[in-house]
């Protein structure tokens, strides 16, 4: 197992160069194979999970391991279901349990030709692409957004495109958003409808060439960096980041000002990639009440960032956690322990914390569980706890592969252990 120890700096003035965002890198990539593309976008993601799409896409093996890629398990699925040619999709163990029967079945009833391999409702899938026809087509609004984001992009290849109706309760709708708009950006004639329905003409993607905003759920980890450090001066810049993002995560800016942080753009000309200045102003609310069913990936990060700053909070909407990379809420109830929080859960989409406290026990090192956002959010602790470590600490090359470098850039220890 390998091992990092990290230490603090003293003081905290640094300009992190963010990765690329890895949502708009995986939706670009997929809509510009279904354009027939002669452009690859610009600036696309380094991280794991954007280049095994590459990677599938210049060589598209018989078999195509997507490894733990959640996201790319989904868009490529049904990517496959409407290019020419039979493929096998599989990915990790952990991938191999995580369900996607709920996207094989609504592509099922488009008319793809999709097969279970292994156990019914999760990967592996044998794959025949064909012409599909598309038309009206029901699914619960509360499943990963990203099934349906995968269901939408392939709207416009369907001979009737797609009609898509979102039953109950719609879960990361900025995520469906961002989908949508990157595929106008395209060319696509896609909108909302009604207030539960997606129409998309059958109209080809364009040709274009496109450029790809840095990661604002990266900028997130430097957010929490700036709101635990203790320096009052403290200030981060962040580039590559756009005022007015279509990135469900963008919503950073706006939680971390209830905690204390501050961010101002060097311009504010809307949709043009910037540097942000990240600041303290030290006003924190008492308690954070808040639903992230809008971005279930920035819960981690605010679990760790409340709990260090003793503010107590009770977060809601997390009811995808369960069948991300790992289970994030045991998870984090678990290495919370280890910090000295103990967390409540419950409807197994509910984290609570009202400031009980325990013994810490954190010579065994804070585990990661194969999950990136595990290593990135507990991470910036070490200004509470120096010295702290981070097991398998390389998880990170999933979404932020240079995170271990930039934290060494911009003044802290990072040593290797084991």
């Amino acid at each position: 197992m390998e091992q990092y120890r990290l230490t603090a700096p003293r003081r905290l003035d640094a300009t992190i160069n963010l990765p690329a965002s890895k949502s708009i890198s995986n939706r670009a990539l997929i809509i510009y194979a279904l354009s027939g593309g002669s452009h690859l976008p610009q600036n696309l993601s380094d991280c794991d999970d954007t280049e095994v799409i590459i990677h599938a896409m210049r060589h598209m093996p018989e078999v195509i391991d997507i490894k733990a890629a959640g996201t790319a398990m989904r868009f490529m699925t049904a990517y496959l279901s409407v290019m020419r040619g039979t493929h096998v999709i599989t990915g990790t163990d952990r991938m191999k349990h995580r369900p996607i029967g709920v996207l094989v079945d609504a592509l099922r009833k488009l008319g793809a030709d999709i097969e279970y391999v292994g156990e019914q409702g999760f990967p592996p899938l044998r794959i025949t692409g064909k012409t599909l026809e598309g038309g009206l087509l029901e699914v619960p609004g509360h499943i990963s957004s990203q099934y349906i984001s995968a269901l939408l992009m392939i709207g416009p290849m369907l001979n009737e495109g797609l009609t898509l109706r979102l039953m109950g309760d719609i879960i990361s709708k900025p995520y469906i958003d961002l989908t949508l708009w990157m595929m106008g950006e395209f060319g696509a004639d896609a909108e909302w409808t009604s207030g539960d329905t997606i129409t998309i003409k059958p109209k080809p993607y364009t040709n274009r060439s496109y450029f790809i905003e840095n990661d604002w759920s990266g900028a997130s980890y430097w957010y929490e960096m700036l709101a635990l450090s203790d320096d009052p001066e403290a200030e981060v810049r962040l580039t590559g980041l756009v005022d007015g993002s279509k990135q469900g995560d963008s919503i950073t800016r706006y939680i971390f000002s209830l905690l204390g942080v501050k961010t101002k753009f060097e311009s504010r000309k809307a949709g043009v990639p910037q540097t942000v200045t990240v600041k303290k102003n030290g006003r924190c609310v008492p308690r954070l009440e808040y639903d992230f069913v809008s971005c279930p990936d920035l819960a981690q990060t605010f679990v760790v960032t409340c709990a260090a700053k003793g503010i107590p909070f009770r977060f809601t909407g997390l009811s995808t956690l369960k069948i991300k990379e790992t289970d994030r809420i045991a998870a984090l109830k678990t290495e919370m322990r280890k910090l000295g929080y103990v967390l409540r859960d419950a409807n197994d989409s509910e984290l609570m914390w009202d400031g009980e406290r325990c013994e810490p026990s954190l010579e065994q090192g804070i585990d990661t569980y194969e999950d990136h956002r595990m290593a990135l959010a507990f991470a910036p602790y070490v200004q509470k706890q120096d010295g702290l470590l981070i097991n398998n600490p390389h998880v990170v090359t999933k979404s932020y592969p240079h995170f271990w470098d930039d934290l060494s850039r911009a003044g802290f220890g990072v040593e290797k252990v084991k």
